[in-house]
């Protein structure tokens, strides 16, 4: 597998610079996150494609798992998230980006440490070797660091520290 660096400005084009990525589109049958809602709010999971249908859930902001089903119908899409079914607006789920990253050979050791929230002086998930790879990007960015999913592990990791995989 070869191994591409991109530049740090095509990261922030796709993954924007502190909010998530933009909503569309919806890939029918990906996991999809919550994005665009506010960190002390919830997405509505609903029974009904209307917004005055019943609520079924109430998804947080940053919860992956969300798949669509089907579909959507206009604005509102079917999903499951593992205890629910119901209808979400197609403006607050994000598709995960079908990337895949590893470290750069020029990662330090602090590069490589998975924090739990977007700063330096957040507490360590997890520390991983410099080869490591199958680093998958989440639909959230903030400044250089990028949300990612990697051997199991959510967390964060500084964007410089990660370098594309292609073929």
């Amino acid at each position: 597998m070869l191994r591409l660096a991109l530049p740090l400005a095509a990261l922030v084009l796709s993954f924007g610079t502190a909010t998530p990525s933009a909503a569309d589109p919806v890939v029918k049958g990906a996991e999809h996150c919550v994005v665009n809602v506010r960190a002390d709010d919830r997405l509505n999971l609903r029974a009904e494609p209307v917004a005055g249908a019943a609520i079924r859930e109430r998804l947080a902001y940053g919860s992956c798992g969300v798949m669509v089903t089907a579909a959507c119908e206009g604005s509102w899409c079917p999903v499951e998230d593992g205890h629910h079914a119901g209808w979400v607006h197609r403006h607050y789920i994000a598709a995960l980006p079908e990337a895949e990253f590893c470290f750069t050979a020029a990662t330090n050791r602090d590069g490589r440490s998975l924090r739990a929230w977007p700063s330096d002086k957040s507490r360590v998930l997890a520390e991983f070797p410099n080869t490591q790879c199958g680093i998958r990007p989440l639909p959230y960015a903030v400044e250089d660091w990028q949300k990612v999913r990697v051997e199991g592990w959510e967390g964060w990791l500084s964007r410089p520290a990660l370098a594309h995989t292609g073929d």
